[in-house]
């Protein structure tokens, strides 16, 4: 694996990962509909087969969560994940950059929801807060399966702003992935030169002791 610049996560919804015993359909006084919950839980498991079930139980649950929250809290716990928008949509038009297929697809999906022309998707778009609910969702549950190449594409930028590599497209992604392999040979080089320093060392006169 390469190494990555580490970036700040964002703190985890509270999502729930076995249903609930209520039955609870509103998210804030939007009806939830069950066909449409469905719909949006078969477009998380193409994008993340293996992503938590989606019910309308658990939708009502984190909405009620995110309504009790101070408006400005709520709105950076979506806003922190709704920039990652962006962040896969460049992957797919940068021209330096060349999703496969496996990565390309599911990006695809989760940026034809989003961007769904009426708004509607299972929380219409055009409710305060709760609208950028099932967007954020989306994100959220299908996030591992697009991470990585999230991550590679955001290090390459960061690489191709610093380093500005010459060359086209595959060239400059070459000599991004040389960079990065030599880094992580060095480190690995590194640990191994400071692994055998504490081998060498030799175990201590006396041991310590707790009286």
């Amino acid at each position: 694996m390469l190494m990555r610049t580490v970036k700040h996560s964002p703190t985890a919804l509270p999502w729930q990962r076995h249903p609930g015993k209520s039955l609870r359909r509103h998210a804030g006084s939007h009806l939830l509909d069950s066909a449409e919950v469905a719909q949006f839980d078969r477009l998380v498991h193409q994008i993340h087969p293996q992503a938590h079930h989606v019910d309308a139980d658990r939708i009502a649950t984190l909405a009620r969560w995110l309504l009790d929250l101070p408006e400005a809290q709520a709105g950076t716990l979506l806003n922190e994940r709704l920039a990652r928008i962006e962040l896969l949509r460049a992957t797919l038009v940068d021209p330096d950059w060349a999703p496969g297929h496996d990565s390309r697809e599911p990006i695809g999906k989760l940026l034809a929801y989003i961007d769904q022309r009426d708004g509607q998707g299972m929380i219409p778009a055009s409710i305060p807060l709760l609208g950028l609910l099932d967007d954020a969702l989306l994100l959220e549950l299908a996030w591992p399966a697009l991470q990585v190449e999230a991550e590679d594409y955001r290090d390459f930028c960061d690489y191709r702003d610093v380093a500005q590599p010459q060359g086209d497209g595959a060239q400059r992604r070459d000599a991004w992935i040389r960079e990065r392999l030599e880094a992580l040979a060095l480190y690995r080089h590194h640990a191994q030169v400071n692994a055998s320093h504490y081998a060498d060392s030799g175990q201590p006169r006396q041991s310590f002791r707790i009286s």
